[in-house]
């Protein structure tokens, strides 16, 4: 039927909105300063749930969550799932609250090859020649940070590691967007919880009614384009999901030195434009086999 999206458009879709809504956050998670890092990862963590639990509770899907919290295979998976998004988040808000939005921002560029990295090592999907030839080209990125800025390059590793590590583990589940993040958010919560206590409010009340309502609504905020991301991942293979991946961190860029001020060195122009050139290769041959009328592999 003419109007309805089928779910290689609906993946393309999801992937579009997930990618320009973290292309933005470091103007969202920039507005919880002067509060903790860790703070604002806990309350992330924790406020994600009760936002889960309203959407869930809204469309009935109560009986088929309580039917997962029965299945040990989706519980471990989801608890893979949630450290993996642990590490995720809070070196990603460390980073955009201590001055490095640009280190995440190429994290994210790497994204899209170390997802074709982790699909050939944990799913079998055997990379190109080209796909190859990028993946060395984001080594090679690393590389020039390491020895131009002599600095670790742990951030733009963690951050992009991590997030291809939690798309093959979200493969590799056989849950819904919404049952997966909700699953994930109830392995985060309780520590959250704890850490909030232990630090008096982790920020609540201490900074003004502003920063408490950002910390607040960080849950609503996460939770958005996980969801869109976790249903593109579902429908598309992880080879393609990735070539969307260019659009966040080209805004998170833009968004460093554009609105945060940080410095553009030579060093990182040239990590950038590294990874460009291997993405701009992934993207022309995905075009070609496009439209030579092979599907990219799952």
């Amino acid at each position: 039927m003419r109007g309805h999206l089928s779910p290689q458009h609906l993946g393309v879709v999801s992937a579009l909105i997930a990618n320009t809504i973290w292309g933005v956050a470091a103007i969202y998670w920039v507005e919880t300063r002067p509060a903790a890092a860790w703070d604002v990862f806990a309350h992330r963590a924790l406020w994600t749930l009760p936002f889960m639990v309203v959407i869930l509770l809204l469309l009935r899907r109560g009986s088929e969550l309580l039917t997962r919290l029965r299945e040990p295979r989706i519980l471990a998976w989801s608890a893979v799932a949630a450290l993996l998004l642990s590490v995720n988040w809070s070196v990603f808000i460390y980073a955009v609250t201590s001055g490095y939005a640009t280190e995440a921002g190429l994290g994210y560029f790497m994204l899209p090859l170390m997802s074709i990295l982790a699909a050939s090592i944990f799913l079998g999907e055997r990379p190109t020649p080209i796909q190859t030839f990028a993946i060395g080209c984001a080594v090679c990125a690393v590389g020039v940070l390491m020895v131009a800025e002599q600095a670790s390059p742990w951030i733009p590793l963690s951050v992009s590691i991590s997030f291809a590590l939690y798309g093959v583990v979200r493969k590799k589940t056989q849950t819904g967007s919404l049952d997966g993040l909700y699953l994930e958010s109830l392995m985060m919560a309780p520590w959250a919880l704890l850490w909030i206590i232990y630090r008096d409010g982790a920020g609540i009340g201490a900074f003004g009614w502003r920063v408490d309502l950002f910390l607040l609504l960080s849950g609503a905020f996460t939770a958005a384009p996980l969801i869109t991301y976790v249903t593109a991942v579902r429908v598309l293979p992880l080879t393609t999901l990735g070539l969307f991946g260019y659009i966040g961190p080209t805004l998170q860029i833009l968004v460093a030195v554009l609105y945060l001020g940080e410095p553009v060195t030579e060093a990182r122009v040239w990590a950038l434009v590294l990874v460009w050139l291997g993405v701009f290769a992934v993207g022309i041959q995905t075009i070609l086999s496009w439209r030579g009328g092979k599907r990219p592999r799952h």
